[in-house]
């Protein structure tokens, strides 16, 4: 047994390490942009992405809780929030929402871009200010993803105005409200999303 056979390369394509991570290859994109997995540009401008990368985001992918796929017509939402009250809050608040819907979480942005890699939300509600990769870095690279287009993101920050603007801003068409979390405003947010998907499929 000849010494490649021991120890693997420790780089592989795009491609390739969507086929170990069972994703698509604008999955693995949008990963390498955000830095979730660590990778290079070669001179000739392909990426390169650490092995190591790809058996870590494995490991944390397979310790994360599974959740079952969004029921049919129900609204799939993904909270990114790294405070572990707020987010047993978010799931509780949003049991009442009056259309069906699939509460999804993350503690923190990489997290965050791990499930929006593997299922993109009807709505994605997030902080900004959280360890790592913050809401600003996770919002402005989903901003260059046309596939993430549609999605309705909602900020809850304790930011201001001016905080925001000072960070950079937000993209455009971003829904910021303030902390204390408003949910009767949320759910009314989310529920009038619901309406406009439901009258997009029945057109």
């Amino acid at each position: 047994m000849d010494a490649t056979t021991l120890s693997p390369a420790p780089t592989c394509t795009t491609r390739e390490a969507a086929k170990r991570l069972g994703v698509s290859l604008r999955t693995v994109q949008l990963w390498t942009e955000s830095g979730v997995l660590d990778a290079w540009k070669t001179a000739g401008g392909h990426r390169r992405v650490l092995c190591s990368a790809v058996d870590r985001l494995i490991a944390d992918r397979e310790e994360a809780v599974t959740r079952p796929p969004t029921p049919r017509g129900a609204l799939d939402i993904l909270v990114v929030e790294d405070d572990p009250t707020l987010l047993a809050l978010y799931r509780y608040n949003l049991a009442d929402t009056p259309v069906p819907v699939t509460v999804r979480t993350a503690g923190n942005g990489y997290e965050g871009l791990i499930r929006l890699g593997e299922q993109r939300p009807d709505v994605l509600v997030t902080d900004l200010m959280m360890p790592g990769i913050d809401g600003f870095q996770m919002l402005h690279t989903l901003t260059a993803r046309p596939e993430f287009a549609a999605m309705q993101v909602v900020v809850v920050t304790g930011l201001d105005r001016a905080d925001i603007e000072a960070r950079g801003g937000l993209p455009a068409g971003v829904v910021v409200f303030g902390k204390p979390i408003p949910f009767e405003r949320l759910i009314r947010l989310i529920t009038d999303r619901a309406e406009v998907l439901r009258a997009k499929v029945a057109a």
